[in-house]
């Protein structure tokens, strides 16, 4: 029976209700699913990420064939699987003869222009529908940001505070306040965090178990390890992640969502940005479970408001600046940085505590919270000087959350400031007194934070002044440095000199190579 719609699901859209799976007649239409060595190899990937990936495809494509759905599906491991999707679509277009392709628009503008390219090539129509996952379309995005010379954050949260009414009384935020920064940057005493209930860990089905197998024997070379693999692989396990989270990490993420601790890679965070991004969880979902929790007595507005902000503001604001400015944007390198990730970001091989603890954590769980990806391991990039795009390969290889969408905006905007002020004002940039500040590493670490010079000085310090001397000039227009512009320029002649041999040295000592395919 010939095909009518050949319907093309990624491994970021695994959602039952996603408008292309509405639309689908069993009868005459089909779906097509692949696994593809290329989309594994393109960066190191991750072992805990690839799992992720393949296991929750192919346990969405069961549930599609429970439902009646015809689903294609190419495995990583059956041998007539080509390396690429530019190969892999066209093969399935001869093979089943569509009238037509359809897809919900990808989380990956490469992987959306190969689509297109394919349809071209097969001369096939192609309808790529929104994706109604997200609470603001890329052509809402686009209207909002039309006519703004800059775009902030602040008030684009505002803005779909408003438009959606969520935390809302009337025209003005519930409390009377839109955020509560203030409220949430508490550090741990010198006892430390205590114990935390970990996020619920999910036990390997046979379906898991066999492509950590795969996974295992197929990328060997690969970051991290198969073992103690836990994350959610199906919507359900992904709700019932979050019901964990709100009940026991929810009420205290708030004050404690800028505090790391060593040998605690999760702390009070949800972990459930992976489910968000494969589509297993829906945000709706995410932020009314966290709003009941606080009109229910059971969390305070300053932690719920916080994790609203994150999927309501955030999430859905860096979408909007990677559609409304790709492709350009990821040739981005404002700050004109050409060198490459140092090894110590793969392994964490390093005396560095702060950078010592945040990788073996990455390496052992695929996952990092944020501030731990902005002021530890982005802040050392930045600082040395790694091409943003290097970054943003890496980033992609090691997290299990990381898709395209969001990685390149947060990577070249937030962290980076290589796109020289469309996501973050200024460059987030700090000395080791930063993480002293918000985290117990220095405490263990051989390094004195407060020092910029001498054989005990702080890398990230002595880099910190050393990044506002290289970049004086690019940066005295900000407002936002002139803090810090002023404190450089009170250091003696002498102590900037011995500052800038150091952080050559620095440089060199941390050059790294190219480590991705």
């Amino acid at each position: 029976m010939a095909v009518r719609d050949l319907v093309v699901v990624f491994g970021d859209q695994l959602d039952l209700t996603s408008p292309a799976i509405a639309a689908l007649d069993p009868a005459r239409d089909a779906v097509l699913m692949m696994e593809v060595a290329d989309e594994a190899t393109r960066v190191r990937q991750h072992k805990l990420r690839l799992v992720l990936f393949f296991a929750a495809m192919r346990h969405f494509r069961d549930a599609l064939r429970e439902r009646g759905v015809t689903v294609h599906y190419a495995a990583l491991d059956e041998r007539d699987t080509r390396e690429r999707f530019r190969d892999e679509i066209p093969r399935w277009i001869r093979a089943l003869r569509p009238a037509r392709l359809v897809a919900v628009q990808p989380g990956d503008h490469r992987v959306l222009q190969t689509l297109r390219a394919a349809a071209r090539a097969e001369a096939l129509d192609l309808d790529v529908l929104d994706d109604p996952h997200f609470l603001c379309s890329a052509d809402a995005f686009r209207a909002h940001a039309q006519g703004r010379k800059t775009l902030t954050m602040e008030h684009f949260y505002r803005h779909m505070r408003r438009s959606t009414g969520i935390l809302m009384d009337g025209d003005g935020p519930v409390t009377g306040r839109w955020n509560y920064d203030e409220d949430n940057r508490e550090r741990f005493g010198a006892g430390g965090p205590g114990r935390i209930k970990a996020p619920r860990a999910f036990r390997p089905d046979a379906l898991t178990r066999e492509v950590m197998d795969l996974v295992a024997a197929r990328f060997p070379g690969h970051p991290g390890d198969v073992d103690g693999f836990d994350y959610p692989v199906t919507r359900e396990q992904a709700r019932a992640a979050l019901r964990d989270f709100v009940e026991h990490r929810l009420p205290d993420f708030g004050r404690y969502q800028d505090a790391m601790a060593s040998g605690h890679p999760y702390l009070y965070h949800s972990r459930l940005s992976s489910a968000l991004n494969l589509h297993l969880l829906d945000p709706r979902d995410a932020i009314d479970a966290a709003v009941a929790a606080w009109r229910e007595g059971h969390a305070p507005i300053a932690a719920v408001e916080g994790f609203v902000r994150q999927i309501l503001g955030w999430r859905e604001f860096v979408r909007g600046v990677y559609w409304l400015h790709m492709p350009d944007y990821a040739e981005l390198n404002a700050l004109d940085a050409h060198g490459e990730v140092p090894a110590a970001l793969w392994g964490g091989d390093t005396d560095m505590a702060c950078i010592r603890d945040s990788v073996r954590g990455l390496v052992d769980t695929a996952y990092a919270h944020h501030i731990q990806r902005l002021m530890v391991l982005g802040l050392w990039c930045q600082l040395l000087g790694v091409h943003p795009y290097r970054v943003h390969e890496w980033h992609l290889a090691m997290y299990a959350d990381a898709v395209d969408w969001v990685s390149l905006p947060n990577v070249l905007g937030m962290s980076q400031h290589a796109d020289g002020g469309i996501v973050g004002s200024k460059p987030y940039v700090a000395s080791g007194n930063y993480v002293n500040r918000m985290s117990d590493y220095c405490a263990g670490c051989r390094y004195d934070p407060k020092a910029a010079t001498g054989d005990a000085a702080c890398p990230i310090t002595t880099l910190y002044w050393d990044f506002l001397s290289r970049h004086r000039n690019r940066l005295r227009g900000n407002r936002r440095m002139g803090f810090q512009l002023k404190n450089l320029d009170r250091k003696p002649d002498a102590e900037r000199r011995a500052i800038r041999e150091r952080a050559k040295a620095l440089r060199r000592e941390h050059a790294g190579e190219r480590s991705v395919q």
